[in-house]
């Protein structure tokens, strides 16, 4: 049987998937791989350096096709930032649960080594990219090193809200994963009320207030 000629990365994506579901473990070479599936072993390596690669690349991949499906909702488009995120939250987890198996296999044979997070590494960059995208109010002190303090610790606390989430969803065998909707719908609105800086503003406003009242009275 001829080669097949034409080899797209979404098309080594969907044979190394369906091989470690199959096999429970990673092919033994690329070349093995190749042969297995009907293409010249370069074709791989047009696409991915090893399979630790396709591995990183799965994840970010999800993340990927989260965005291009809610960026063609002209609703998504007009959301705030919780509106935006609870989107991405429940689209993103509509995409893990149609590749269940595949996310369980990857990460629970990673889940007590340092590989695990390397595996996530694009989809961490991703992801808190999205987040300082959405630019989500936080407090304005003037000072650009808090400032830069406050946004990195705001990138930091989403990407563990994502990954504890992951874990919910990972544990969760409730009809349809309903449980991890609340979950989802919960977390978020917490974490977006817990920085809700429009009763903190005012106080602070009051306090400048009182001081400067003060200030004149004296």
């Amino acid at each position: 049987m001829a080669k097949k000629k034409t080899i797209s990365n979404t098309d080594i994506i969907t044979f190394y998937m369906d091989y470690v579901l199959e096999h429970n473990t990673q092919p033994k070479t690329v070349y093995a791989f190749a042969k297995a599936n009907n293409f010249e072993e370069q074709k791989f390596y047009e696409h991915f350096g090893s399979f630790e690669a396709i591995e990183k690349y799965i994840f970010y991949a999800f993340f990927h096709n989260t965005i291009s499906v809610l960026e063609k909702s002209e609703d998504y488009t007009n959301f705030d930032a919780r509106n935006k995120l609870l989107s991405f939250y429940f689209t993103f987890f509509e995409n893990l649960t149609a590749n269940r198996s595949y996310v369980k296999y990857a990460l629970e044979r990673h889940k007590h080594s340092l590989k695990g997070l390397t595996l996530l590494s694009q989809l961490k960059q991703a992801f808190t990219n999205y987040i300082a995208q959405l630019e989500i109010e936080l407090i304005d002190t003037k000072q650009e090193q808090i400032d830069k303090i406050q946004r990195r610790g705001l990138k930091e606390t989403a990407w563990m809200q994502l990954l504890i989430t992951m874990k919910f969803w990972m544990d969760d065998t409730s009809p349809g994963f309903e449980k991890t909707d609340i979950f989802i719908e919960k977390s978020v609105n917490t974490s977006f009320d817990v920085l809700n800086i429009a009763p903190l503003k005012s106080l602070i406003d009051f306090g400048k207030f009182i001081f400067k009242e003060k200030v004149q009275m004296h």
